[in-house]
């Protein structure tokens, strides 16, 4: 996470206008539903656009497990993501080993320390795409 509940709260607070813009790249706040206890989670993520996609990377900065956010997608894709002030439903999906080579360089752009977290881990570090929901 950036800086956590904190970096959520601003950025909601201001629709982005505190947040999103965070050391030189961009950040959307995630919103999961726990597959154990079934809450609500927001956690503030570097994206990147992708077409209509938005584009995040599970890293965890390199750790051999995935972070909590990824686990909890994959148990219930259905997701809520806030870019600025638009809020939208999304399904949530990993890329595609097909996909990857042509998503990860656009990541690794945003934020190079992804190729250095990739490096720590033997764990393939996902992209996630998020898909908006038609209304």
């Amino acid at each position: 996470m950036l800086f956590g509940k904190e970096h959520v709260d601003r950025y909601r607070a201001t629709d982005g206008a505190e947040g999103h813009e965070w050391q030189g790249t961009t950040a959307l706040i995630l919103t999961t539903t726990g597959r154990k206890s079934g809450e609500q989670h927001d956690t503030p993520l570097i994206y990147q656009r992708h077409g209509d996609d938005y584009l995040v990377v599970a890293s965890k900065g390199g750790a051999d497990a995935p972070p909590s956010w990824y686990l909890n997608l994959q148990s219930n894709p259905e997701v809520e993501v806030q870019v600025l002030g638009d809020r939208f439903t999304a399904r949530a999906r990993t890329a595609t080993a097909e996909e990857k080579p042509e998503l990860w360089p656009i990541m690794a752009a945003a934020w190079p320390a992804y190729d250095e977290y990739q490096t720590k881990t033997d764990r393939e570090i996902p992209v996630v795409v998020l898909e908006r929901v038609s209304s």
